[in-house]
């Protein structure tokens, strides 16, 4: 028996059993693609409709950060490299993550994987089912977007080399991710350590592409590679080698750890756990301490951000000035270097707070996750009543996302008001504060879907993604008025405005206040699984 024996048939169960997972991923960033072809012919039908969104969008660095630079918006495949291009390669790299450590990793933390193991089954067999799995999952992606995306009338080259990125950037993480396997203590820390990663290498990919450094630095990240193959420009394939390469390294690396780490166990060993229960032994402390470890991470990252965000911004003045069509996308047709800069920090904030709410949804998420393991319905099965229980973690999903805006605002507001003396920290303060009814608002309505039906529990990245949407492109494609106060962000006010509109926030606190009514009464009524 090799350390690869039973490889295949394990391979063919796995993916039947996992296909319904991997389908929604492959469809969805195929979507994004081919729906930015079907868009552009359809928002911007003449010319120049065209030179004016390349116009505004060309001088956007805030949309540069997500979606990379412009290069050129006057094509259907230019608008698509923009639009899809870094988005998809994230999405991309995250669903190669999920795919290994959920094949690899968590069969371990369920039992599952000693199971197989009392069989013919070599010791690199499983990991080696995951990272192919992955690679099947990448693979497939590339060749739905690519035909998707000429079907609905994209050229051959751009979408093909588009699509290629997505694959490598699905080939490279899943690499991380065989890594991460290995060095975390369960499935858990895994995706921690490989989601993490990931995050790094996208922001400091938006850090690059929205400064003014050299052509260079964009080898610095693994995404920068896939920003240099230009798609409907250069059409350059090569970077693409590197990554491929990457790859090759880190899935050797994985099976190399694999290969001298005990089963159970990661190669970073989990602290001993205190001999009293201490602060967990009541209900409000064991949500602090179920999440301690990921909001730690996650306010490492935001103040992070802050001091990145921060020295991006006080040099964009004169980007803006020159460029009256961002201003009045990014700054709201903000005159003058002060009002544009703090414009431009405002917008900077509605990001921040996007991925604030992901931190509140991810703990109101977990809750469904606890039940599926099993570990709710034992405490419930003591005198805690159902309330208390969902209240202790909505504590904590609330003040995480309310610490992390105020914790980047700071960082942002001090690196802006010291390298411009027209900005004040208090200001920026004050703005991360007001923004954080908005942040509440998508927290509570994931909350409102896990304690009512949490079947429907994806309801709540829905509504991150569609705000994330509505504000950032929605002024660019001239949505109306109705559609863009769907996003909560668009009812906080600019607080450095001559009479800002604070009705907007009792809106968002009342709207917030119902969806927790329903969270409460759902969870109080409903079946625990």
């Amino acid at each position: 028996m090799t350390a690869f024996t039973g490889t295949r048939p394990l391979l063919r169960v796995a993916l039947r059993q996992d296909a319904r997972n991997i389908a929604p991923w492959v469809m969805l960033i195929s979507v994004l693609s081919a729906s930015s072809i079907l868009a552009y012919s359809w928002i911007f039908p003449d010319a120049a409709d065209r030179a004016k969104l390349a116009a505004t969008l060309g001088g956007n660095p805030a949309l540069a950060l997500i979606f990379g630079p412009a290069r050129d918006l006057t094509t259907a495949d230019g608008f698509n490299a923009w639009r899809a291009g870094a988005l998809g390669a994230f999405f991309a790299g995250l669903m190669g993550i999920l795919i290994v450590v959920r094949n690899s990793r968590a069969d371990e933390d369920s039992g599952q994987a000693e199971l197989l193991a009392s069989g013919v089954l070599g010791r690199q067999a499983r990991l080696a089912v995951a990272v192919l799995m992955a690679a099947a999952a990448s693979v497939a992606l590339g060749v739905v977007c690519f035909l998707l995306t000429i079907a609905c009338g994209g050229a051959v080259v751009p979408s093909l080399i588009l699509s290629a990125t997505f694959t490598a950037s699905g080939l490279m993480f899943a690499g991380v991710a065989a890594i991460a396997a290995q060095l975390g203590s369960d499935a858990r820390t895994a995706n921690s350590i490989a989601v993490a990663a990931l995050g790094i290498c996208y922001v400091i990919r938006g850090y690059l592409d929205s400064s003014n450094t050299p052509d260079w630095t964009s080898w610095t990240t693994p995404l920068g590679w896939l920003s240099r193959t230009r798609p409907a420009t250069d059409n350059n394939p090569l970077p693409l080698l590197a990554a491929l390469a990457l790859t090759i390294v880190l899935v050797l690396a994985g099976f190399a750890l694999h290969s001298r780490r005990d089963y159970g166990l990661g190669m970073i060993a989990p602290r001993a756990g205190a001999a009293r229960g201490g602060a967990t032994a009541n209900v409000w402390g064991l949500a602090v301490r179920l999440h301690r470890g990921a909001l730690a991470s996650w306010m490492i990252a935001f103040v992070g951000l802050g001091l990145i965000f921060g020295n991006l911004a006080t040099s964009l003045g004169s980007v803006l000035g020159d460029n009256p069509a961002a201003a009045k996308v990014l700054a709201a047709g903000a005159t003058g270097p002060a009002a544009l800069t703090f414009g431009f920090l405002v917008t900077i904030l509605q990001i921040v707070g996007i991925i604030a709410a992901v931190t509140g949804v991810q703990v109101a998420l977990r809750i469904y996750a606890e039940e599926v393991d099993y570990r709710v319905e034992p405490l419930l099965a003591g005198a805690l009543r159902r309330q208390m229980y969902l209240a202790s973690n909505a504590a904590v999903a609330f003040a995480a996302p309310a610490v992390a805006l105020t914790v980047a605002g700071t960082a942002l507001g001090v690196v802006a008001a010291s390298r411009d003396s027209s900005i004040s920290a208090g200001d920026v303060v004050t703005q991360a504060l007001v923004t954080i009814p908005a942040v509440w608002t998508l927290v509570a309505l994931a909350f409102a879907a896990v304690g009512a039906a949490p079947s429907r529990r994806l309801v709540g990245w829905l509504g991150v993604v569609a705000t994330f949407g509505l504000t950032l492109l929605g002024p660019t494609f001239n949505l109306p008025g109705w559609a863009l106060d769907i996003s909560p962000l668009r009812h906080v006010p600019n607080v450095t405005a001559t009479a800002p509109d604070w009705a907007g926030l009792g809106w968002l606190a009342g709207i917030a206040a119902l969806f927790l009514a329903v969270a409460f009464t759902g969870f109080r009524r409903r079946d625990i699984v």
